[in-house]
């Protein structure tokens, strides 16, 4: 029997039926990824990056697997093709997005796959929900839980709890 391995996703949404995207999102990663054995609450937040979109929806999930880090970036490419995310340009509008956060506490730099995600520490809306779930983990590379890189975080944008 294959070795299963905890997975941090992050999703977000912010076009469509957000809270449908998020659900459809999560019925995909426990078919496609593994079971969800925690999630976040939803949380509401302002657009990062480009400000001139609605606000977005993000959930934190903590998953099981048995699948590689290549593999569950290969699974999560197929949930967000399906779910219908068009690629137009960096931190735009869209339909879903799911992010790998962490996986066990492994260092990954590849050209495809940087685990842990390079941006999640300065981030309130991806920081914000993983402290439901994850608030004693210790980031491998920079060696803090997440709740002191949340009290760390420079981030301005509001986040609230949408449930």
């Amino acid at each position: 029997m294959k070795r299963r391995a905890t997975v941090y996703l992050h999703t977000g949404t912010n076009l469509g039926s957000r809270l449908q995207n998020l659900s459809q999102a999560n019925h995909f990663i426990e078919e496609k990824i593994g079971p969800i054995i925690q999630e976040s609450k939803i949380y509401l937040t302002e657009a990062w990056g480009v400000k001139d979109q609605p606000d977005f929806l993000n959930q934190a999930l903590k998953v099981e697997t048995a699948l590689t880090p290549q593999e569950v970036l290969k699974a999560i490419a197929w949930i967000e093709n399906e779910l219908g995310r068009k690629r137009v340009k960096k931190w735009h509008s869209r339909i879903i997005d799911v992010d790998i956060l962490f996986f066990e506490n492994q260092i990954i730099n590849e050209e495809n796959l940087i685990i842990p995600h390079p941006h999640l520490h300065e981030r309130k809306f991806v920081l914000k929900p993983l402290l439901d779930i994850a608030s004693d983990y210790v980031h491998p590379v920079f060696e803090h839980t997440i709740i002191e890189l949340y009290e760390k975080t420079l981030d301005p944008l509001n986040v609230k709890s949408w449930n």
